[in-house]
């Protein structure tokens, strides 16, 4: 079953090199590369979106932690 997703992309994205986000009707979360639309998009669940987004605004994901 296919299921259709308003994909969105940040306001900070200027250079149209950006990954787009839409949510599944089920809840689901999909992903995608805006340069390259026609590729499938990845799917998470709910609760692994929201687990991944608390992570990035925590800072946990930073690649240089600050000291």
């Amino acid at each position: 079953m296919q299921m259709r997703a308003d994909f969105r992309q940040s306001s900070f994205c200027s250079n149209g090199s950006c990954v787009q986000v839409g949510l599944l009707t089920d809840g689901r979360v999909a992903l995608r590369d805006s340069k390259n639309p026609a590729v499938p998009a990845q799917v998470f669940p709910e609760q692994g979106w929201d687990l991944f987004r608390a992570r990035v605004k925590s800072g946990a994901l930073d690649p240089c932690p600050a000291v």
